[in-house]
């Protein structure tokens, strides 16, 4: 080999490193950017969170003599209200536990310096500057929500202490609370011990910084919609049933897609909502893209409960549930109608609503065209 190509081969090795440090320094730049945004956004809204909470407290308080009830009273108008104008993030639950935080963090105002209060309008609440009660939270909204859950006061300030000293993410939080971290230190002859192992973080507690930004508290308070990002198989299969369905007739009225739903602190998405027009009730698809198992009912029978507390009409039929697994050479469809009231809407359910046969067969010609689709580009 010849000294200048030698040379030429040793720019090039140079550049492809030197290039490598670039991109892997731009990477972390724009990760921490990623972080420091969703942070901001946190302490911003558990700062408001908290300045709800104060402001219901102080109407209930000056209420009191009116009725006992007048609390409660309060929080349904101003659910009803505040989704009306802000959307999802202000149901009832919502409101209790922005009560209850500021309930909790109430003393927190003492350490805040007198120019934070802004002056007090006859009649309205004083205010206080939210970036520097932000200041006062160091943990995001995500984590005083599972504190909530703590069996005590004891509990609830450990975990706060430890997740603080920690720097635990969310998840490492919730594992911590599961698997009884508190009890155990307690029970433990060596507490030392169990802290510094308790502060190290496990591979699955690491939180992206797209999931910090996409935690459906932070996608609710900022009032955006979370694009969520299947699998291309799943995605591409949920598109053409939605297609189908609509294609069936004037019966399916196509509602959303990925609607999400939350049942206690837990989060959960429903492929495809419909109403049927016919039978008047929501249908709501799971799909699958797995062996169907029993634990796809119960699954699916949340979703319906739920949407018939929540999503349905006083005029409107009980919705039903379908499932659909598709897996490798194997099709299942299953409607949910246990749950019904009666046996006589049962069967007019089961008599309106497409053959599961032939939501079996349309899953598999789906799969099909995708394979064919797919080949095509490879080719």
């Amino acid at each position: 080999m010849s000294v200048k190509k030698k040379k030429t081969q040793l720019i090039k090795r140079d550049a492809k490193k030197d290039y490598e440090v670039v991109l892997s320094d731009m990477v972390s730049l724009l990760e921490e950017a990623r972080r420091t945004v969703a942070r901001s956004v946190n302490a911003v809204m558990t700062a408001t969170y908290w300045e709800v909470g104060r402001r219901i407290v102080e109407i209930e308080q000056r209420g009191k003599k009116r009725s006992d009830y007048y609390g409660e009273e309060i929080i349904e108008r101003l659910s009803e209200d505040l989704t009306a104008r802000f959307g999802r993030g202000f149901g009832r639950r919502n409101l209790f536990q922005m009560r209850a935080f500021y309930l909790s963090y109430s003393k927190i105002v003492q350490t805040l310096p007198a120019q934070s209060f802004s002056q007090k309008k006859k009649g309205i609440h004083s205010k206080l500057d939210l970036t520097e009660l932000a200041k006062c939270f160091p943990l995001s909204w995500s984590h005083y929500v599972e504190l909530f859950s703590a069996k005590s006061e004891l509990s609830r300030s450990f975990y706060e202490e430890e997740a603080l000293r920690g720097g635990w993410s969310i998840r490492q939080l919730k594992r911590q609370m599961n698997s009884q971290f508190y009890e155990r230190t307690l029970l433990s002859k060596n507490k030392a011990a169990m802290l510094t192992k308790g502060a190290k973080a496990k591979p699955e507690d690491k939180v992206t910084p797209e999931e910090e930004i996409k935690d459906p508290f932070v996608l609710e308070f900022l009032n955006l919609k979370d694009e969520c990002s299947e699998s291309d198989l799943e995605e591409a299969l949920i598109k053409h049933l939605e297609a189908f369905l609509l294609e069936l007739g004037t019966d399916f009225t196509f509602v959303g897609r990925q609607k999400r739903l939350r049942v206690g602190d837990e989060w959960f998405r429903v492929d495809l909502v419909f109403f049927h027009r016919r039978l008047r009730c929501l249908v709501l698809i799971d799909l699958k893209l797995s062996e169907f198992n029993y634990a796809d009912v119960g699954q699916i029978i949340l979703y319906t409960n739920y949407a018939r507390e929540h999503w349905t009409n006083k005029d409107e039929n009980p919705p039903i549930g379908l499932i659909l697994c598709d897996k490798k050479n194997e099709a299942v469809a299953k409607y949910t109608l246990d749950n019904l009231p009666n046996k006589i809407l049962a069967a007019e359910y089961r008599s309106t609503l497409p053959d599961e046969k032939l939501l079996e067969e349309e899953i598999r010609k789906t799969r099909r065209l995708l394979s064919e689709r797919a080949n095509k580009k490879k080719n």
